[in-house]
């Protein structure tokens, strides 16, 4: 296929280049190309750093930094993808431009899906596919970042297997596994930005076309909302806490283990009222200097734990530390909004 620029016709590429595709096929499509064709690009000025460039578009399309390391950075785009460098690619691509994610690649897709059935009269589905790293497994695959026609997720909860036995959790992404096998296809190096799958009987969507958005896993779902060095910058002290069960036992059980690093510096955790929201911290003795650093080392690490595990925290010193040993109160709850 050609190379892509902004403005050019992508439907009538494909459809020129595969004029016998037919109804029920699967078409899956480099998210390049499409960005390309809609002009998300950025342009790198003659003489401008390219690294520095790709920086800056990083932090455009970033909403939340989950992780880095060094100049490498793990985000949450505004498409809700947690991808490394915001899906900003600099390969398959001239030295003077940076290529971003489309700016709506489930639209895309429909767009194309559309087209296409213009110009040949054939039902087909489309899956737009990137590039993505895998959180603790080596190697890259693609996955889809935008899909139309086809239902994304492939639900077997309440189906039973041959032993009996009632499947609970398992839903299958049917469109990222469609993404990664036409990447065998496409391959990276070789210009083929398109691949056909035909054969698959796949679910069609009823109703409103949904296409990726059922496979994003952000906020309640999201078991790993932060990187190791990201979670302290996060944790906000909150204003206004609705209190939760289980304050005391997740209090104690995070100054066990902050402590473990200060295993000669004790504390003692009084509740207050039930339910209340609040946990007294007192020292064994009444503070001095030395002990309120210890001290202020360890929540430190408590509040972190915490936070880690979905708290939202506000620490109350006492106004006359030395004068008792009660040292401050923990707030602790969920917020509001």
């Amino acid at each position: 296929m050609p190379e892509f620029s902004p403005g050019d016709d992508l439907a009538a590429a494909v459809a020129g280049a595969a004029p016998w595709i037919a109804d029920g096929d699967v078409l899956v499509v480099t998210s390049k190309i499409v960005s390309k064709v809609e002009g998300r690009l950025i342009r790198v000025e003659p003489g401008e750093d390219r690294e520095a460039a790709r920086q800056r578009a990083i932090d455009a399309e970033t909403v939340r930094v989950v992780a880095r390391r060094g100049p490498l950075r793990i985000v949450e785009t505004r498409h809700g993808w947690v991808v490394a460098a915001a899906g900003i690619d600099a390969s398959n691509v001239a030295g003077n431009a940076l290529v971003l994610l489309p700016e709506d690649a489930d639209a895309s897709a429909r767009r194309l899906r559309e087209r296409l059935g213009a110009l040949l009269g054939v039902d087909v589905a489309v899956v737009v596919s990137d590039t993505f790293g895998r959180t603790w497994r080596e190697g890259l695959t693609d996955v889809a970042v935008g899909a139309a026609g086809i239902v994304a997720l492939t639900d077997h909860r309440g189906d039973v297997d041959r032993h009996g036995n009632t499947l609970e959790t398992t839903q299958v992404a049917v469109v990222d596994e469609l993404a990664a096998a036409a990447d065998l296809v496409k391959g990276k190096l070789g210009g083929v930005p398109v691949a056909v799958v035909r054969g698959l009987a796949f679910a069609r969507p009823d109703g409103d076309d949904a296409g990726t958005r059922p496979l994003v896993r952000l906020g309640p779902g999201d078991l790993f909302p932060y990187g190791s060095r990201d979670l302290v910058a996060s944790r906000q002290p909150g204003a206004d806490l609705v209190p939760r069960d289980g304050e005391l036992a997740a209090v104690a059980e995070a100054f066990r283990t902050a402590s473990a690093a200060l295993p000669e510096f004790p504390v003692v955790l009084r509740h207050g009222g039930e339910g209340d929201g609040v946990v007294d911290v007192f020292l064994p003795e009444r503070a001095t200097v030395t002990t309120a650093l210890n001290l202020g080392a360890l929540l430190g690490a408590v509040i972190v734990q915490l936070h880690a595990d979905g708290w939202t925290t506000r620490w109350e010193p006492v106004g006359t530390p030395g004068g008792s040993s009660l040292v401050g109160r923990l707030w602790l709850g969920t917020t509001t909004s």
